[in-house]
């Protein structure tokens, strides 16, 4: 909240005159040339960002944080340190190395991203934002943080970090999502003509330092003497967002089959849909009126009759709950054990309970596993 006795207002950029714009970008980029972040994928000062780097960390940072991100960037790459690299490894080996991260279409367009800039425009990403959009996987967002970050093209990205300053600075009353067409176009007309990079990580840095969600550091802003939600003693409660409708919980079993040599029975999602191509244990599908007495109807069936018959369900206690974007779930979860050398059944396989860490299990199936493996 500002001091009681502050009563000036905002600075005049608010009525759109290109000069008081200049100012806010003049502040803000000597702000960031003080206080810029060290982050893995950031170019040193004054050296040219890699078009890969941005990209890659671009995608990865999407809906996930920077904590969460910089092990599996690193790992990416480590094992792959171009795209045309990227491009020429198995999807699957993506998958895995993904694998716990989340949101798994993110790893699948990738690759085909990957595989596009190295067919389409021989291994170097385009400049132009049309070109980046074009390409799988690259968004708005994304577009213009390749074309402003690594080529210093005037592209405003509008993340929520970004967002959130700018609804801030003008002071936005519509709530989010309706308001996402204004605050880009009051976005974009922030935006520099030169060091059109720096301003963009300028206002992500920002966002994501001082005008956090809650207890913004208002008192350090390069803006403050320009931020009406500051002014009106409002910055903490915008930007205002319209309350998340909540999906409806879908219940399923999930079966953990231990083989006696030391082996766990998978399966391969179907490459399409939710966590496609991913590795998973044996499932039910995940209703709404999924049935408790009817569960074991849906376990895997081994192709010997007396095997099928020796097969003894063991219904662990508790429950497996792990929310997606859309609903929440949660599985049942049923062991068993089989002799060695049992064959799969038809759609399964069977992996080293060893290296079952290596394979591209998202996180509920890691939840799963370790539920009934403890």
């Amino acid at each position: 909240m500002p001091p009681a006795a502050k009563t000036k207002k905002p600075d005049s950029f608010l009525n759109g005159r290109s000069g008081s714009r200049l100012r806010l970008s003049t502040r803000l980029l000597a702000w960031y040339d003080v206080h810029r972040r060290v982050l893995p994928w950031r170019a040193p000062r004054g050296k040219r960002a890699d078009p890969y780097r941005i990209w890659l960390s671009e995608i990865m940072l999407q809906q996930t944080t920077v904590k969460a991100v910089a092990p599996y960037y690193a790992r990416f790459l480590q094992r792959w340190d171009d795209v045309g690299a990227l491009a020429t490894a198995p999807l699957d080996d993506v998958l895995k190395t993904w694998a716990g991260l989340g949101y798994y279409a993110r790893a699948r367009n990738l690759h085909a991203c990957a595989r596009a800039v190295v067919e389409r425009h021989g291994g170097k990403f385009p400049a132009s934002e049309a070109e980046l959009r074009a390409l799988p996987g690259i968004g708005d967002y994304t577009a213009a943080a390749i074309a402003a970050i690594a080529y210093d093209l005037p592209a405003t990205p509008v993340d929520g970090n970004v967002e959130r300053v700018v609804a801030r600075l003008y002071a936005v009353t519509t709530p989010l999502p309706a308001a996402k067409p204004e605050i880009r176009r009051l976005a974009g007309g922030l935006t520099p003509q030169h060091r059109a990079g720096d301003f963009a990580q300028a206002m992500m840095d920002l966002g994501a330092t001082l005008c956090t969600p809650k207890n913004p550091a208002c008192a350090l802003c390069p803006w403050n003497e320009s931020c009406a939600a500051y002014a009106r003693g409002e910055a903490e409660t915008l930007p205002r967002r319209t309350p998340k409708r909540e999906g409806v919980l879908r219940r399923g079993a999930a079966f953990v089959v231990r083989r006696a040599d030391g082996m766990v029975l998978v399966r391969t999602r179907p490459a399409k849909g939710l966590l496609g191509a991913m590795t998973e244990v044996p499932t039910t599908e995940w209703q709404h009126d999924f049935a408790e007495d009817k569960a074991r109807t849906g376990a895997p069936r081994f192709a010997s009759t007396k095997m099928q018959k020796r097969i003894a369900w063991r219904k662990v206690a508790g429950v497996v709950r792990h929310v997606f974007t859309h609903f929440p779930l949660e599985l049942s979860v049923y062991t068993a054990d089989v002799p060695a050398r049992t064959p799969a059944p038809s759609g399964t396989r069977w992996v080293a309970l060893a290296s079952l860490a290596g394979e591209a299990l998202p996180s509920v199936m890691r939840k799963v596993v370790a539920h009934a493996l403890p």
